[in-house]
């Protein structure tokens, strides 16, 4: 079990000593299903990337805004939470702030079930 107070103020202090103000966590790892601590000091950035299959990032500590390609930003505060958008998009702490990325790396293939006295079809 983790706890993400400490492990977003642990990563936060972290974030303080890098040269890019941020440091990160993957915490839980289990199949397709990710879930990661980010921590970044005010200003800091996450630069423009691509989104994973499905994704959710939660605010734990401070205040970042996230920006889509089409001009687009959202503000987050502490204790709020949203959908990542399946476009690619950039992060940005405007405050000492950490975060929860939930991520799902990959969606499970149909699985087909073959009877033969009938097409197949997916279950």
């Amino acid at each position: 079990m983790d706890d993400l107070i400490h492990l977003a103020e642990h990563h936060l202090s972290l974030a303080h000593r890098a040269e890019h103000g941020r440091s990160a966590h993957l915490f839980l790892h289990d199949g397709p299903l990710r879930q990661s601590v980010i921590a970044l000091v005010a200003g800091a950035e996450l630069e423009e990337h691509s989104a994973p299959p499905a994704a959710s990032l939660q605010v734990l500590r401070g205040r970042v805004r996230l920006h889509a390609p089409d001009g687009r930003a959202t503000e987050l505060t502490s204790g709020q939470v949203m959908r990542v958008p399946q476009t690619r998009h950039s992060l940005t702490a405007l405050d000492d702030s950490a975060v929860m990325l939930t991520s799902v790396t990959a969606t499970p293939e149909p699985v087909v079930v073959y009877d033969t006295r009938r097409e197949p079809h997916t279950a």
